[in-house]
């Protein structure tokens, strides 16, 4: 096969042939396992392939054989810009909820499908049609390209922008979905390092300030001048660096996905209580008597829960002293009990709930579990998430996650102040307390407490 090696064909061949690789590795897990998140990430880095793709075998001579090879350049939408953003869209999506299906959202892929549809069908007519069936010569560049791929240059230009317009929309979309799939983690979690996907979120920034390069390439193409194929080689070569930290990325997202999510952007985005079949109610459906109709589901919640529903309210402070948590109550002082400002906010139909949570948060400690859930903590109390949600942040005051790490707080600081574990260093006093690396130990500690474990741990 034509291939001249030179300076710019060869640098830009380490990008293409891995990420190729890559992608069907991906695309052949997504199809045997069926993970809807590899087939997008394999997408993702197709679409990324393609351009530099274009620009390598342009450099090694493709254009310029004047024969298949040529043939061949005319009738591939190089310029993917119209299915990136969506794309990108979708694989966050699918990585955030595990029962994210694409048939209910493939119409996001819709432009890019359409504009590969228009090469699919330029080449039916010149190469199938025209030349195969009828005879007909390939009129433009040498005898190589025939009419509808000469055509379809006159689109190119517009489909670009819109695929630069698109890129931008869905791109600052993405973020603001970031910034909310955050908020979810912080309700439902109280181990979030892995699951935030950071760097797709770093690289999906990246990505953006790749596209203000692309633009201005352009506008400097517009306005000082065309530019050579020398020149645009450096966006290429950009781009191709983009397909290393695509893969490296989004194969650490893909396993951190493992965990079961059910982030629901649109559910997320109404006003009501969830109890796992979308919003119950709307915000204008009150009452008469003032009450908010998305409070009833969960005073109906309060009232049938047996155990509990007839118990008189009993302070966060009363929990601390009861006989069979006193053994603890030491570890419940200070920023760990919410204060009773918090417990007033709360409808008296749920304070039993909220008694009952801080007796088990004291008794059986499950915020020593690094996984801890709010899921498996309404499993425990024998009620539903949403409930257990409320409970949190209205009666406690918190979110899930900061609720559950100020205990696992307090028992550091208990333990780095005991001097009979001088000689455990600050990783075994955070596995004790709880926590299940460092990292996240110290940055929620600072978080919590405004200083760091080795601030306050006893010398030794």
């Amino acid at each position: 096969m034509l291939f001249e090696f030179g300076a710019h064909s060869a640098l830009l061949l380490p990008f293409v042939v891995p990420g190729l690789v890559l992608a069907v590795h991906l695309l052949i897990r997504s199809f045997r396992f069926g993970a809807l998140p590899n087939g997008l990430l394999a997408l993702l880095l197709f679409l990324n392939v393609l351009p530099v793709t274009q620009w390598m075998l342009g450099y090694a001579g493709w254009y310029d054989s004047h024969d298949g090879h040529s043939t061949a350049m005319f009738y591939v939408p190089w310029q993917p810009w119209l299915a990136w953003g969506p794309a990108f869209y979708l694989y966050f999506r699918s990585l955030t909820n595990q029962e994210f299906e694409l048939r209910k959202h493939w119409r996001h892929l819709l432009p890019g499908l359409l504009f590969a549809g228009l090469y699919a069908g330029a080449a039916l007519y010149d190469l199938v049609w025209g030349r195969a069936l009828h005879g007909w010569a390939l009129p433009y560049h040498f005898g190589t390209k025939g009419a509808a791929a000469n055509f379809l240059d006159m689109l190119s230009a517009p489909a670009e922008w819109l695929g630069y317009a698109l890129m931008l929309g869905y791109g600052l979309a993405t973020l603001r979905l970031f910034r909310r799939y955050r908020r979810y983690l912080d309700d439902n979690f109280s181990d979030t390092a892995r699951l935030r996907f950071r760097g797709l979120r770093d690289l999906l920034v990246a990505a953006l300030l790749g596209l203000v390069l692309w633009v201005g390439f352009e506008v400097v193409n517009w306005a000082v001048g065309p530019l050579g194929y020398g020149d645009y080689w450096y966006a290429y070569f950009a781009n191709g660096a983009l397909i290393y930290y695509l893969s490296i990325v989004g194969l650490q997202a893909n396993f951190a996905a493992m965990t079961p999510l059910r982030f629901e952007p649109e559910a997320a985005g109404v006003a009501g209580i969830s109890f796992g079949t979308g919003p119950l109610v709307s915000p204008e459906m009150t009452t008469g008597l003032g009450t908010t109709a998305e409070e009833i589901p969960l005073r109906e919640a309060a009232a049938q829960a047996a155990p509990t529903a007839d118990l008189p309210f009993v302070s966060a402070t009363e929990v601390a002293k009861a006989p069979e948590v006193a053994a603890v109550a030491p570890r419940l002082a200070g920023a760990v009990t919410p204060s009773e400002e918090t417990a007033d906010a709360l409808a008296p139909e749920l304070h039993p709930w909220r008694t009952k949570l801080l007796a088990l948060m004291a008794e059986d400690q499950p915020w020593l579990e690094p996984e801890l859930t709010l899921a498996e903590l309404a499993h425990r109390l024998r009620t539903n998430t949403s409930l257990l949600s409320h409970v949190i942040n209205t009666g406690c005051g918190q979110n899930f996650n900061d609720f559950v790490n100020r205990y696992r707080v307090a028992e550091a600081e208990r333990k780095l102040q005991d001097p009979r574990l001088a000689h455990y260093s600050l990783v075994g006093i955070a596995l004790e307390s709880g926590f299940n690396s460092k990292s996240t130990f110290n940055r929620v500690f600072k978080k919590l407490t405004g200083r760091t474990p080795g601030e306050i741990a006893r010398p030794k």
